[in-house]
């Protein structure tokens, strides 16, 4: 990533834990209580009319490995 795509993404990220400032601390739970290979996460999103799009990912070796790289970034 190049600097100014590095801080596009700060900008955005900073933006988007000033819309959802309960996020982080949800990541910030499961960071503390770990998450491991195996679990499963699961997503709905609801639109505004009501329709519901759901999804579960069973979590991996590689996934656990990404969110670790995602953490060393935020880090710097």
């Amino acid at each position: 990533m190049d600097m100014n795509s590095t801080m596009k993404f700060a900008m955005a990220w900073n933006q988007f834990k000033n819309n959802h400032p309960k996020f982080p601390a949800f990541l910030k739970a499961l960071t503390n209580k770990g998450i491991k290979e195996g679990s499963v996460v699961e997503i709905i999103v609801t639109s505004f009319d009501g329709e519901k799009i759901e999804s579960s990912i069973k979590i991996t070796k590689s996934d656990l490995e990404l969110f670790e790289s995602i953490k060393n970034m935020q880090q710097r």
